[in-house]
């Protein structure tokens, strides 16, 4: 694949770009990943020539689009390998898919006094939606730690399991340990006693072969911009028989099957759960970015996105007083640090007028940053795009900027 990286380069125009009169380094992916052209170029040809309203219309624009619409839903079926194409629903964003699983599995199956485990962790998108559901249901919140390596005990989950726990919701990768964790064991801990688990697929999807159906998870979810895509598109699979029992999170639209002022009946899934005009033009080009990771093949990307993490990995501990936050055996792609006494934002203030991009802060992870007694970490996340002379680029950078700060 490193044979081709020039050209695949060639289709990410961002790319092109200079910060500060210098070429960019982008790497900070885990964010938000760029856009090749055929997405970029998806937007707006359908804005130009074939806008029109999805699933409403009779005329030729909107059969067009509700065509290509529903296509894309075809297509994250295959890609994730979902039992029916209906149990795709689509959302804003992996946050909007882990509240309407919150809310409506918590109206279906969730009643005072019971429990729901999350991990240390987690994004906070997986803690709070969880934690209203708690309180709105005056149930309790359970904690799956992890070590000092950045692995899950997952020795005490089932002494965290009880007669009264409904749902587990755990990260496939943590978006600031790059802990890549064992959701498959985790799932058959859960079932074996009944448990559902959502996994939060917003850091796995891009980097991993996900199939729901060998991985048995009851809920996966994740989100467009994370794979390539466009932002405010959002995926979430569901098991048919659990979908079929939660009651709606939206209401109107296309969501509704008949209305009259005494009683209004709901759509059949996957639209129970898409009310009101979806964001249909990027859902289309969403689409095109599946395709595209497709052509280069998941298996490919992973195993060269090892080896850039591997090699960045080996060069920045090179670095005097630099501290890994994450050491799990199994990482995916994301390396945070700390630096002695330096603010990561410092760090990252200066990385950037290099045209370095990283991202500092908590990432919305504090319960993680709890865990290690840090305020945040800098933290540098990588793409299929990226290359090992940009991590050396970041390198240099890295130790020209803790000599100025320092």
């Amino acid at each position: 694949m490193e044979t081709d990286i020039k050209k695949i380069r060639q289709d990410f125009p961002i790319l092109q770009e200079k910060i500060y009169d210098k070429d960019l380094v982008y790497l900070d992916n885990a964010a938000t990943t760029q856009k090749p052209d055929i997405v970029i170029n998806t937007i707006s040809e359908y804005y130009r020539k074939y806008n029109s309203n999805v699933h409403r219309g009779i005329h030729y624009l909107s059969n067009f689009s509700t065509t290509a619409y529903e296509n894309t839903r075809e297509t994250i079926h295959k890609f994730i390998n979902s039992k029916y194409k209906e149990e795709i629903i689509f959302t804003k964003g992996t946050t909007e898919s882990i509240n309407l699983v919150a809310f409506s599995f918590g109206e279906a199956f969730v009643k005072e006094g019971d429990e729901i485990i999350v991990s240390e962790m987690e994004h906070h998108s997986n803690i709070v939606p969880w934690q209203l559901l708690a309180e709105r249901k005056k149930c309790k919140i359970k904690v799956l730690p992890f070590d000092d390596s950045g692995e899950l005990i997952i020795s005490e989950l089932e002494n965290l399991i009880t007669e009264k726990t409904k749902i587990i919701a755990v990260t496939q990768v943590s978006n600031v340990l790059g802990t890549v964790n064992p959701v498959k064991k985790i799932i058959e801990i859960a079932h074996s006693k009944n448990v559902s688990v959502l996994i939060d697929g917003a850091q796995g999807i891009q980097h991993t072969f996900v199939d729901v159906q060998k991985m048995d998870c009851d809920f996966y979810v994740f989100s467009a911009h994370k794979i390539y895509g466009p932002t405010g598109v959002g995926v979430l699979y569901g098991k048919k028989e659990i979908l079929e029992k939660m009651p709606p999170y939206q209401s109107g639209g296309e969501m509704i099957s008949k209305v009259t002022f005494e009683k209004t009946t709901f759509n059949e899934l996957p639209y129970k759960f898409e009310a009101g005009t979806p964001n249909y033009i990027d859902v289309i080009a969403f689409e095109k970015a599946i395709h595209y990771v497709n052509d280069i093949g998941i298996h490919n990307i992973k195993k060269y996105e090892d080896k850039l993490l591997e090699y960045a990995t080996e060069q920045i501990l090179k670095i005097d007083g630099i501290k890994i936050i994450g050491e799990a055996k199994h990482k995916s792609s994301v390396l945070s640090f700390t630096v002695n006494d330096i603010h990561p934002a410092d760090i990252g203030t200066i990385l950037d007028k290099m045209g370095i991009a990283i991202r500092t802060g908590t990432h919305c992870a504090e319960t993680a940053m709890q865990h290690f007694k840090i305020n945040g970490t800098a933290r540098a996340s990588f793409a299929f795009y990226n290359t090992l002379e940009e991590i050396d680029k970041f390198i240099i950078s890295l130790e020209k900027s803790i000599m100025m700060l320092r």
